[in-house]
Order: C-alpha cells, then structure tokens, then sequence
C-alpha cells in the first residue's frame, strides 16, 4: 500500500511537472521575435499582408497568446500537438515516423556506456594504482573532454576515408533486398558509428564513477569482515561489493536522459540518421513552432518517466529504502 502511495504521489508530481514545461516551452518558442506566418509564406513564395492575416487567422496566430496557450494545452490534453508549418502533416505522425530511430540509439548507447563504463571501473578498483586504472582514468578523461559533434566528426573522416568498413550516413541502405533479418543486421551496422559517438563521453563518466563507487565500498567494514572469513575476491567484489556500488551509476543513468536526447540532435545531424534530433534540428531552422514544441513535449514526457522507473528500481537493487518505506 506504501508503495502504490509512493507511485501515485510521484505521478501526480510529473504531470505537475510536465505541464510547467508545455508551459515554459509555449512561452518561450512564442515570444522569440519573428513571425511563423511569414516563414509560412515564405514556403509559399511570398505573400502580401492580407494572405498573412489570412494565415494567421487559420493557425489561430493573431489570438492572444494567452487564449492561444490554453487552445495549445487543450489538445495536447486530447492528444492532439498540432499541425506542421513546414511538413504539412500532424506533428503526432511526424514523432511516431522518426522516434524508434532516436530510441534505438539513445538505449543501444546508454547500454554501451552503462555496462562497459561499469565493467571498466570495477576492473580498474581492484588495482587502484594499476596500470589498467590509470588506463581508465586517461580514457575517462579524454571522452569527458571531447565534445560529442567532435568525436562524431573524427569517426565520420576516419571511416570515410581511411577505413570505409562502416557506413557513415543513414540507417538503412535502401537499395538492400532480403528479409527481415537482413534488413535488422544492415541497421545494426548503420547503428555502430552513432552509438559510439553518442555513447563514449557516457561511457567514460560511467568508467570513473563506477571506480570511485567501488573503491569507496571496498574501504567498508564489511568488505573487511567477508576477507577475513575467507571469502573469494570475486563473490567480494561481484556479489557484495557491486550491489551497493551500483546504486549511483543507475542515479546518473536516469538523470542522464535528458543529455542523451539533446545530444542525440548533434549525433542525427552529422551521421544523417532520421530521428527527433534530426527532426527538431530542422523545424528549429524553418521555426516549425507546433513540431518543436511537440519534440520538446514528448522528449519531456520521456525523460519523465525514465526519472520515474530509475526512482522505483531503488527499491529493487536497495532493500534498505524498501525496508524503510515500512
């Protein structure tokens, strides 16, 4: 009963939340200077201003933006986040065609970083002044500092041109034939370089609070206690040592959302991969308003819930905090 209690509370907060920031965005997309009725126009070939008080009263622009904010949270209730400017279709349809592209490559890279950032730090904490640690911590160094589009581009010129064995743009071939499962294995291969870019400066975050993590659980009386009776080095570090050094990495990984999503609009651009950051970095150069507002939206409404699950898998990997919620 505690733990339902705690879910819905926690529920009732997020659509507290996400409703403060349909409102924000709303706010901010529409003060900016400039006029969407002219970009509409523009798209037209130009217009004279009786076509642009045409255009305006057909997309509800010459409302005040009070009465045109309470208009926008109403559908958005309904399910509705508009029509695009630019498009010319529903923004609905416009996220559902290039969602699973941005989804497939903000998971496939955070799973990169988790686990292989994980498993690196807790290689490099059994030997603190180890080669391997110091290995880690120059790597983790280097991928922090190396800024995503960056790091995108080096990959984009090395297999380009020195190493075409992987593809660069895209994330299928469209001239494939074959099944379905040659279909899966040609994205998969298209998938590589992306989730690399995406996934190394994570990875190397992943990497040094994973070795911070453990080391600090290692120095614990327990540990100490497990060594003396015997216990092998493995079960210490594997079964005890890791369960309460993993309790931090999944705080990040939920925290680390919303930064995968942002920067997955630099990864879609430089690799011509067809997701919502590809989407939003195009409606932000024609101000498509309803298609970014409704990218922001459902990018919102993501990295709300992974918030939510990274909150109540805390009760699955610490039952102290289940213990205490009795």
């Amino acid at each position: 009963m505690r733990l339902l209690t705690t879910f819905i509370r926690r529920v009732v907060y997020a659509c507290i939340l996400l409703i403060a920031v349909l409102v924000l965005n709303f706010m901010l997309i529409h003060l900016a200077p400039g006029d969407p009725a002219d970009v509409i126009a523009g798209e037209m070939g130009g217009a004279t201003e009786e076509i642009l008080a045409e255009i305006r009263a057909a997309y509800g622009l010459d409302k005040p933006i009070s009465e045109q904010l309470l208009v926008y949270l109403g559908k958005v209730a309904h399910g509705d986040l508009g029509y695009s400017f630019y498009f010319n279709q529903p923004v609905t349809d416009l996220i559902l065609q290039r969602v699973g592209a941005t989804i497939l490559l903000v998971i496939t890279s955070l799973v990169l970083a988790v686990y292989l950032g994980t498993f690196l730090g807790v290689v490099a904490s059994k030997k603190p002044d180890g080669y391997l640690s110091h290995f880690v911590t120059i790597l983790s160094l280097l991928g922090y500092s190396a800024p995503v589009f960056w790091t995108g581009m080096m990959l984009l010129i090395l297999f380009a041109s020195w190493l075409p064995i992987l593809p660069v743009s895209g994330m299928y071939n469209v001239a494939l034939e074959g099944g379905r499962l040659a279909r899966t294995l040609d994205i998969l291969h298209h998938l590589i370089l992306p989730m690399l870019t995406l996934g190394i400066i994570y990875l190397a975050q992943y990497s040094r609070l994973a070795r911070a993590s453990m080391l600090d659980v290692l120095g614990s009386d327990y540990i100490r206690t497990a060594r003396a009776k015997g216990v092998s080095e493995r079960m210490i570090i594997y079964k005890h040592a890791l369960k309460n050094a993993i309790l931090p990495i999944v705080t990040m990984a939920g925290l680390q959302m919303s930064y995968l999503f942002s920067g997955a609009i630099l990864v879609e651009t430089v690799f011509n991969w067809p997701g919502l950051g590809r989407l939003a970095f195009e409606s932000i150069l024609r101000r498509d308003h309803p298609t970014i507002l409704g990218i922001l939206f459902f990018s919102t409404f993501i990295v709300i819930i992974a918030n939510l699950l990274t909150d109540l898998s805390y009760r699955l990997i610490d039952p102290r905090i289940h213990a205490g919620a009795k």
